[in-house]
């Protein structure tokens, strides 16, 4: 969820098609324990982050009525768009969250946009409270010239292209005109988009990978990869188990230049108070040890470049495309403040040849009108959870709004750091209500999902229920079936919204 506007086709969409007739359910479950005015929350944005919130919502509160709003006709959030499909155990989770959907007390509506199809102000007036869940939707960048060449994509982008998000189903990165790929950043991520070139498209074919990108990556011409990082492999930022993953596979030679692998003390420190770190090093250390060299025509390159940091994009000689990247050799001091180590420039450049590149630095949250946002940290600011006027000392707390996920905290953490940050903003909310903050007699009775229903009903806009999304999974696990996948994802917004509404 953001700001963002629809997409032009799914606007045609709503204009001249009949809004989805799903209300009949919906309205039920809305009168159902009105008589004893039950607590309304409208959750935005249906990833981990919002699933928890439910779920601890339905949990801690009886008379809790939750409605999960999200832009997407499809729920779960990077669960779906954001996950490698060669990491199924990690989207088992989605299970978890059906079920919370599945409770008559929660009810979700898809291809629902905030800042669009409805304002946040609206939500306010309509729920007793809102928790805003809907992550991170764009990215950060370098703000270094050449940003703009063709073949520059963010990590989020081809990450969503392989994934089949609707948004991203016509990116079309040419992976055939070039040898050479760079990687800018070295945490999961940009070790998921490596490992994804490189794999063998054989052990692909049986994921849930968008069928297009199977067949790109099948004719790419990448034999080399690069992961550039800024400073040195003991802060690289990347997770044990994915970089054993992909120094484990097939056919792919590794590169680590030796010299980048000296320790100083101030390494060693950090390496004794995070086992994390010491591992990383200890797995890139024994990688640079093994030689696997061969002639073999099927032989791949990943290369770990560290101590680097880009300061330009070069042009091929059509002037269009991105031919290669200056880089600055850097060095490690500390930053005097927080202790860390921090890369600067040595005035030192090189050139790194590769016709595609892909950002790795980082997703940006996005503000939305009405809403305080600290645009440096892209986060809301928030005290727990509770959403405050304003980043200044004197801010108040925003009655009734709440926040979660990396619109809270910023862009970190795996799929169950969400559950911790839920519980946090949960314990607020039911704080706040046991005060009473959210009951006042002489003010209107928020009306919950029959006002979410009268507002969308107005608006023409064509919603998609839960059980719209079952029949979505339905098509997709049947069409996968056939190609021996354990789904053919559904990649445009007309096919989804179409699903959704068959049977």
């Amino acid at each position: 969820m953001g700001r963002r506007l629809l997409l032009p086709h799914t606007r045609r969409l709503m204009l001249f098609l009949r809004p989805m007739r799903y209300s009949a359910s919906a309205t039920a479950t809305a009168t159902a324990g009105s008589s004893r005015d039950p607590l309304h929350v409208c959750v935005v944005g249906s990833g981990p982050a919002g699933f928890y919130t439910a779920e601890k919502m339905l949990k801690g509160h009886e008379g809790v009525r939750v409605d999960i709003i999200d832009r997407l006709p499809t729920p779960f959030g990077l669960v779906r768009s954001g996950v490698a499909p060669d990491h199924p155990e990690t989207k088992i989770v989605v299970n978890q969250f059906s079920r919370v959907a599945a409770n008559p007390r929660c009810s979700f509506f898809g291809n629902v946009t905030l800042g669009s199809d409805l304002s946040l102000s609206e939500l306010r007036k309509t729920y007793d409270v809102v928790v805003l869940a809907y992550g991170a939707e764009s990215d950060r960048s370098f703000g270094i010239p050449g940003e703009d060449l063709r073949g520059i994509h963010s990590a989020r982008e081809f990450v969503w292209w392989y994934n089949g998000h609707p948004d991203m189903c016509n990116l079309a990165p040419d992976l055939t005109n070039t040898d050479s790929a760079v990687v800018l950043g070295q945490g999961n991520v940009a070790l998921d988009v490596a490992r994804i070139l490189l794999r063998c498209t054989t052990e692909l074919a049986s994921t849930d990978i968008a069928d297009y990108a199977l067949d790109a990556l099948r004719s790419s011409t990448i034999r080399k990869v690069y992961l550039v990082g800024r400073r040195g492999p003991v802060q690289a930022a990347c997770t044990a188990k994915e970089l054993r993953e992909i120094l484990g596979l097939k056919n792919v030679n590794v590169y680590i230049k030796e010299a980048d692998l000296a320790t100083s003390p101030a390494d060693k420190e950090e390496m004794r108070n995070s086992r994390i770190k010491r591992r990383v090093y200890e797995l890139l250390s024994k990688a640079a040890t093994v030689h696997q060299e061969n002639n073999d025509n099927d032989q791949k390159e990943l290369h770990f470049v560290f101590f680097r940091k880009p300061t330009k994009f070069l042009p091929s000689e059509d002037g269009s495309t991105v031919g290669a990247m200056e880089l600055e050799k850097t060095l490690l001091k500390d930053d005097g403040a927080t202790g860390k180590q921090v890369a600067v420039g040595t005035g030192e450049f090189e050139e790194l040849k590769c016709g595609i590149v892909l950002k790795s630095i980082g997703y940006k949250s996005l503000p939305i009108e009405g809403l305080s946002f600290d645009k440096y940290r892209g986060v809301v600011p928030n005290l727990r959870g509770r959403v405050l006027s304003s980043e200044s000392e004197t801010a108040t707390v925003e009655p009734g709004l709440y926040v979660v996920g990396w619109l809270k905290r910023g862009p970190t953490g795996i799929v169950a750091t969400n559950l911790h940050c839920a519980e946090e903003t949960v314990d607020s909310i039911l704080e706040d209500d046991r005060k009473g903050l959210f009951t006042d007699p002489s003010g209107p009775k928020r009306q919950g999902r029959r006002g979410l229903l009268e507002i969308l009903e107005q608006k023409n806009a064509r919603y998609v229920p839960f059980d719209g999304w079952e029949k979505i999974d339905t098509k997709e696990k049947a069409d996968g079936e056939l190609k021996n996948k354990p789904r053919e994802k559904i990649t445009r917004w007309n096919e989804l919204l179409e699903a959704a509404r068959e049977g």
